[in-house]
């Protein structure tokens, strides 16, 4: 049986209750080796009172460590078939991530195709929707075209300028009668222009002018209508300075007259021919 001690000197006492053998101390707990944060230097350090010796210690700490193996061993004989259904789900269980593996990939496979195909329909809609605007634009290059020769022949039958080929599209344009002359025309006395009409004419012909320019100047249509707006702009002129002649003969109460005319003349953006008819009268 073993001894225990006390932790004195053996020399302190020599009497025989010296060899008297002491009870044994409590068995370690379990608890203790459950801890959080054991230490095995820290735990044996706490065991310096236990009247006890190291060998009986030792002894102690290796029979708690037979017992914790042979229920260590209990316990997985005890569960033996939980272990092997566990290894055997855990075997399936790569099956089953593989089978998910196959599946995403499969999935990604058809978004992809998805996605090409809304790539190539966009692309297809852009198309459709450039050549949708294209033919607005020429649609709109169109009507122009339409408006700029059927204005033009107007003019050209006002001005009574003849043009081979000459179209007859005027509807919608009214022609400028003698009623829609405004007050400019009520002192026009024995003139043969109207001004009121030289300023509609004019008018007429700078919208033409701007619609060829909306159109583009180097548009075959417009460049083939070169011709009938130069005769056109030589008309006007014509007779621009048969009225400016007119009033200028008619000395003081032609004054006003001629300022009117002059200023058709600016409208016109011809102020330079203004000047040269009216030098050519005073050389005159």
């Amino acid at each position: 049986m073993s001894r225990f001690y006390f932790g004195g000197s053996s020399n302190s006492s020599g009497s025989d209750d010296d060899d008297d053998t002491l009870p044994y101390p409590t068995p370690l707990q379990r608890s203790d080796f459950l801890a959080p944060g054991f230490s095995p230097s820290n735990y044996l350090s706490t065991l310096h009172n236990r009247h006890q010796t190291l060998e009986d210690l030792r002894s102690e700490l290796r029979s708690r460590s037979q017992l914790l193996s042979k229920e260590l061993l209990d316990l997985v004989n005890s569960n033996y078939q939980d272990f092997l259904g566990l290894g055997r789900s855990l075997k399936s269980g790569d099956e089953k991530v593989e089978e998910v593996r196959v599946g995403l990939l499969g999935f990604r496979k058809e978004v992809e195709g998805v996605r090409s195909k809304v790539v190539e329909r966009e692309t297809d809609v852009k198309k459709l929707v450039d050549e949708r605007v294209e033919i607005r634009k020429q649609i709109a290059v169109g009507r122009a075209l339409v408006d700029y020769e059927a204005r033009l022949a107007l003019l050209e039958g006002q001005l009574m300028v003849e043009t081979a080929g000459k179209s007859a599209m005027t509807n919608g344009y009214d022609d400028v009668s003698d009623s829609d002359e405004d007050s400019d025309d009520a002192e026009e006395g024995s003139y043969s222009m109207s001004i009121s009409k030289l300023r509609k004419h004019v008018q007429q012909y700078r919208l033409i002018q701007e619609i060829s320019k909306g159109i583009g100047e180097n548009h075959p249509f417009i460049t083939a209508q070169v011709p009938r707006m130069a005769k056109v702009r030589n008309t006007l002129l014509l007779d621009l300075s048969t009225a400016l002649q007119q009033a200028k003969t008619a000395g003081a109460p032609g004054v006003d007259r001629v300022m009117k005319i002059t200023r058709i003349y600016a409208d016109m953006d011809e102020s330079a021919e203004a000047i040269k008819v009216l030098k050519s009268l005073k050389a005159a």
